[in-house]
């Protein structure tokens, strides 16, 4: 049996472009972590849950956005940060973990754990207020809702 190319070509074509819609779509949508531990107006984070040096990623849902932050223990101690630069954030990509850095997903900078709290460049993550008290992180939800337009 004898294929005509053109026609294998055709026929195949609109399911390259549907398997690369998905794929594209699927890697540059937001993505979703789990849910903060709320307690009256915070975020709580148990310290324990951390690992040194490890960001841990949450999803707050605000007014039907996704609130993307991370949370960092290091040895100076607890320090938290939006999952969002002040370059990239309208493409909702976020951050990766990433051996000691943290990786934009979008333009791929990436950025030691260990001086992240310098934040200097435009796509260095944003950082937020938090606070421990009685081995628990505290972040405001105040703070958090008052992100929103990044996200």
């Amino acid at each position: 049996m004898i294929m005509n190319v053109h026609n294998l070509k055709s026929s195949a074509l609109p399911t390259i472009l549907l398997l690369a819609s998905i794929l594209c779509s699927a890697c540059t949508r937001q993505p979703t972590y789990a849910a903060p531990t709320i307690i009256g107006t915070n975020a709580v984070i148990e310290i324990s849950s951390l690992k040194t040096a490890t960001p841990l990623f949450f999803t707050y849902q605000y007014q039907g956005k996704r609130i993307n932050f991370f949370v960092l223990r290091l040895d100076s101690g607890v320090q938290s940060y939006l999952d969002a630069c002040a370059s990239c954030y309208h493409h909702r990509r976020g951050y990766r973990p990433d051996d000691g850095l943290v990786t934009c997903r979008y333009c791929n900078m990436k950025f030691p754990i260990y001086k992240l709290e310098k934040g200097l460049g435009s796509c260095y993550p944003i950082k937020i207020a938090g606070k421990a008290e009685e081995g628990k992180y505290l972040i405001s939800l105040a703070v958090l809702e008052g992100a929103a337009r990044m996200f």
